[in-house]
Order: C-alpha cells, then sequence, then structure tokens
C-alpha cells in the first residue's frame, strides 16, 4: 500500500492519497486545496485515480475536487446527508474571508457500511456525524481515516450549522471507540495516533470529562 499525506491550503488540511502499489489504483481523500501539487505527485507516482472521497462537506476539504475530478476521470463520493452541504461551500469559504470555491455533484452517495475499493484496498465508510450531519470515516485494516470527527487529543468543533456534541460523542464511541488500540488514526488535520492513545488521553472522551 502506498500511503502519502499533503497538508494544503490556508487551513491545514491533512489530504491523503491512498494507492495499491501493484495495479496503481488510488483513492483522494480530502483534497481541500494545491490541486497542483495533488496531481503533480499523482502523475509522479504513476497512480490511476479512481475516486475523490469527502469525509464531509467543509469548503476546506472540497477546494480541489474540481480540478482533480477533471483531471484524471475520478468518481466523486460523500455521504449522503453532506450533499445539500456540499452546495453551500462558497458562502462557507466567503464566511472566513476567503475566495469562494466550488465543486462538482457527488457521482455516488455514500452510507454506513459501504465499501470503496482500488486494487487491494478496501474502505469501508463509518458513519460518524456531529462535525456534519454526513461526517464520515474510512475504515481499513489497522488504520481509519477520520476525517474532523476525531482529532490526536481533541474531536471535531459543532458549532458549524449541522453540528452537535452528543451526536459527535456518540459517532466516536459507536464506530471508532470500539477499534483496536492499535489502529491507526489519521484525522483532518494535526498529528496521526491510535485508538489507543485517544482511549486513555483524549480529554472529551475520558470519564471524568463530563462529556462521556
Amino acid at each position: 500500500m502506498i500511503l502519502m499525506r499533503l497538508v494544503v491550503g490556508p487551513l491545514q488540511v491533512n489530504c491523503f492519497l491512498l494507492a495499491d502499489d501493484k495495479t496503481k489504483e488510488a483513492v483522494v481523500i480530502d483534497p481541500g486545496d494545491d490541486a497542483q501539487e495533488i496531481l503533480r505527485i499523482i502523475r509522479e507516482k504513476r497512480l490511476k485515480v479512481k475516486y475523490i472521497i469527502n469525509t464531509h462537506a467543509h469548503f476546506d476539504h472540497i477546494g480541489a475536487n474540481r480540478a482533480i475530478k477533471e483531471a484524471t476521470g475520478a468518481e466523486l463520493l460523500l455521504h449522503e446527508d453532506d450533499a445539500a452541504m456540499l452546495a453551500t461551500v462558497s458562502s462557507q469559504s466567503r464566511s472566513f474571508g476567503m475566495s469562494p470555491v466550488s465543486s462538482p455533484e457527488p457521482d455516488r452517495l455514500l452510507k454506513q457500511g459501504d465499501v470503496i475499493t482500488a486494487g487491494e484496498i478496501s474502505l469501508k465508510v463509518l458513519h460518524t456525524p456531529g462535525h456534519t450531519p454526513g461526517g464520515i470515516s474510512l475504515l481499513e485494516e489497522g488504520l481509519v481515516f477520520t476525517g474532523d470527527s476525531l482529532f490526536a487529543g481533541s474531536i471535531g468543533r459543532t458549532d458549524f450549522p449541522g453540528g452537535d456534541l452528543l451526536t459527535l460523542l456518540r459517532s466516536i464511541r459507536t464506530n471508532l471507540m470500539t477499534l483496536p488500540d492499535d489502529t491507526k488514526v489519521f484525522s483532518g488535520h494535526g498529528p496521526a495516533s491510535t485508538i489507543g492513545d485517544e482511549r486513555a488521553e483524549n480529554p472529551f472522551l475520558n470519564e471524568d470529562s463530563g462529556f462521556v
């Protein structure tokens, strides 16, 4: 497996390139910005991008959707509960004082339990709402991409439209804290972690936090 992280855009989003090292079939997770840099690496590694996957529809995670889709022909995937939000990304970005962005409509809407394959890669969709209604995490053997649901030492913000703290905590407990401790966690911003470290040290998940 080929796994690369690129930190893109002014909000420092983690964009991940995940590819089968034999077939070179690949997925791009959360191409938030810097499309030309992402495409440069795709060309350099001779990857065949099959899917673009957005873990949720906030503007900082989708800014390069259009350019990468047009350059590669990849299908755009997003959870069904964030489809309407994707149409609002231009106003989202303006509210942060940034240039407006846009995205094509999804080619396929995802739901809990769906499986996305590229070569020998198999990503299971875990619906982890709370940061947004359609937030997802993507599970492969031994690793999980959590978008803005779970971070190293923190959790996603819930003060944006569609966010809900109790829903997010329930999502994390149900779909993420049930994974093995050694599962690597790759989040939408910041450093990697493990489920075990978050179970033991994340203040939002500690029984003394008042949140659990």
